[in-house]
């Protein structure tokens, strides 16, 4: 499907470990919205991550026919490759993290484009966010990126009574924009992993 990665191979192992149980529960919204919802990646720390990056929402090219229809730091878009040089620069491997959106599916306005989530939508996607955050015992820290992720996130923390707090480390969605674009933006991305990486060494 894309050059480099075995996305086949990947799709083979979404119900095994250690995403088994965090794909179940995808598998369970996808019947019960009728939505597209991508898979946990296979490659990634799943059930036993430290560490969660969390997103805004899936792109519309990840969840259409012809897309990876996962979850995953290996999705061939301009947000990745950024995100990914960073945990490798602070030298967190991706074993220990887990990565995931604040809304699980497609967020598109009336002509089908990307649009960024509304407040009612951040409402409606909370409980699928709590379910996810109840399956990540391990979990030390959350890497928020974007204004809308961090909105969503304090929304479905505050729910209701958390059951046990997290330290959150929030920074500029890696998109093109912000972060090839913007100097200042890359290096508040950088800042916030190598905090993470420092936190994680102290564990």
């Amino acid at each position: 499907m894309y050059v480099g990665i075995d996305w086949l191979g990947k799709r083979a192992r979404v119900h095994g470990a250690p995403v088994a149980e965090l794909n179940a529960v995808v598998d369970r919204w996808t019947r019960e919205r009728q939505a597209s919802i991508p898979w946990f990646d296979p490659d990634d720390g799943g059930v036993t991550a430290r560490v969660l990056v969390l997103l805004e929402s899936p792109g519309p090219k990840t969840v259409r026919a012809d897309g990876t229809m996962m979850c995953s730091f290996d999705n061939p878009d301009t947000t990745n490759p950024v995100l990914k040089s960073a945990l490798e620069h602070a030298g967190v491997d991706r074993s220990s993290c887990v990565k995931w959106n604040v809304v699980p599916w497609a967020v598109l306005d009336t002509d089908g484009h990307p649009a960024a989530p509304t407040a009612s939508t951040l409402v409606d996607s909370t409980p699928y966010l709590q379910e996810i955050l109840a399956r990540l015992p391990d979990l030390e820290v959350v890497l928020v990126l974007g204004a809308k992720a961090l909105d969503g996130y304090m929304r479905t923390t505050t729910a209701s009574a958390p059951a046990r707090l997290v330290p959150v480390v929030a920074a500029p969605h890696p998109s093109a924009r912000n972060a090839h674009g913007t100097a200042v933006a890359r290096q508040r991305l950088i800042n916030a992993v190598m905090s993470i990486a420092a936190h994680l060494d102290q564990g």
